[in-house]
């Protein structure tokens, strides 16, 4: 399972609503504010480009689905809902589709197509990537 941004920020809410106890002092509480702290950074980036990813990715997925004919892969219909989850969800159909059109290719020993397809494993994997800045050491 991926959680959704709206989920994890949800998560980081009750975490920070629950009350303390005497046993989540100290270097507990510590690393759980770190925890929630980095998350909200991850979240961050993904809000600033994550949606932007899933269309490129979409339309990506959608361009070698059509240049594959004879495997029989149907594209999936685009969405005109802007709402993230709407085109999150289109861009998760859009991968299975990419996923059976690479079995398929693996199964018909498409080398081609294949390297094609790993290619675009990679551009989409370098366009989600998060990262993590230098943190501050501990006192």
């Amino acid at each position: 399972m991926t959680p959704t941004l709206p989920e994890i920020l949800q998560g980081n809410f009750m975490a920070l609503a629950a009350p303390v106890t005497p046993e989540m002092a100290g270097d507990f509480m510590a690393a759980r504010v770190g925890v929630i702290a980095m998350l909200n950074l991850l979240c961050a980036q993904e809000a600033e480009r994550g949606t932007s990813a899933a269309i490129l990715e979409s339309r990506a997925i959608a361009a070698l689905l059509v240049g594959a004919t004879g495997y029989g892969i149907a594209v999936p219909a685009p969405v005109d809902d802007l709402v993230p989850a709407a085109i999150d969800a289109h861009n998760a159909s859009m991968r299975r589709s990419l996923i059976a059109l690479h079995e398929a290719a693996e199964d018909c020993g498409d080398a081609d197509l294949d390297a094609r397809i790993l290619a675009l494993y990679a551009a989409m994997a370098e366009g989600r990537k998060l990262s993590l800045p230098q943190l501050p050491a501990a006192a």
